[in-house]
């Protein structure tokens, strides 16, 4: 995503990076990142083709990831995020979405247009439900409710996960397109220079060893926010749940469940969609979030 790196210092001490694009009169979208993503992982045809539907595009990185704070807290081990076990000093995805309100007010915006992918539809339902006033509408990509039986991670998926981390950026690269060949959709391949050259600026942005030391504490987050079924019975912003059916990090049945517990909610499944924003995916992406949210207009 271009534009300019800047940065809201929120009250409580947390610093989010974000960008924005798009005239002040735009109708404002916000893009919530997933799990040990950053603010650039949004593709730019997506965003390209939001700002050509008059929106005013927010994209910024969540706490404990790109250029936002790192918090100092220890990182739960790798045994206790299998499990689902977070620290007892564990912040959640409520504390997620108090970041993005106070985001939104560093900008002055009172209502946003919510799109949250994986990790990033979590903050958002969090958001919606908490803070109605905010959510002019919500769009959750391959997201889920946190209840335990539905949207879980394959353990095929589970095994990749491990590991040292990425100790250069050459490593890091090449860690990252191992994954993306495990979760990406041989229906919706990925533009392999695409994703090099995003693997290297997020490792570049995000300090190179420390770029992805985030993510086991935002693992936490979730399990620390378990089961949001009843909650997410209390958005009332119109929401559109998008998942696909060959999604081997959150199985499909998270975005079934989310489009169950959230009143009036439209769920679209998407045939050879994988966990990844491929480019033969995005321009139907698009579309599907520019009609919902001028639905929601009115």
């Amino acid at each position: 995503m271009r534009g300019e790196d800047r940065f809201a210092d929120l009250p409580d001490g947390t610093r989010i990076c974000y960008r924005v694009q798009g005239p002040p009169e735009g109708v404002p979208v916000l893009l919530i990142a997933g799990l040990g993503l950053d603010l650039t992982s949004w593709p730019r045809r997506m965003v390209d083709g939001l700002l050509d539907r008059g929106a005013r595009v927010v994209a910024f990185d969540n706490r404990d990831a790109g250029r936002s704070t790192r918090v100092p807290t220890p990182s739960p081990s790798p045994l206790h995020s299998v499990l689902g076990r977070p620290r007892p000093d564990s912040y959640d995805l409520g504390a997620m979405a108090a970041d993005t309100v106070g985001l939104l007010d560093h900008l002055g915006i009172e209502r946003a247009h919510l799109v949250g992918m994986s990790m990033g539809g979590m903050i958002g339902q969090t958001l919606a439900a908490r803070h109605p006033d905010r959510a002019a509408s919500l769009t959750s990509v391959f997201s889920t409710t946190g209840e335990r039986r539905v949207g879980r991670v394959a353990w095929s998926s589970l095994a990749r996960m491990g590991g040292r981390p990425a100790r250069t950026v050459e490593e890091s690269v090449r860690k990252h397109l191992a994954f993306l060949r495990h979760i990406g959709s041989a229906v919706f391949p990925p533009d392999i220079d695409e994703e090099v050259a995003w693997a290297r600026g997020l490792w570049e942005r995000a300090g190179g060893v420390r770029a992805r030391s985030g993510v086991p504490r935002q693992i936490g987050a979730i399990h620390a926010s378990g089961d949001r079924t009843r909650e997410l019975a209390r958005i009332g912003a119109p929401t559109l749940v998008v998942h696909g059916d060959v999604d081997l990090m959150v199985h499909p049945s998270g975005g079934r469940a989310t489009a169950r517990a959230v009143p009036g909610a439209r769920f679209v499944e998407i045939a050879g969609m994988a966990h990844h924003l491929a480019p033969g995916v995005v321009d139907r992406l698009v579309d599907l979030v520019g009609d919902h949210t001028a639905r929601a207009r009115g």
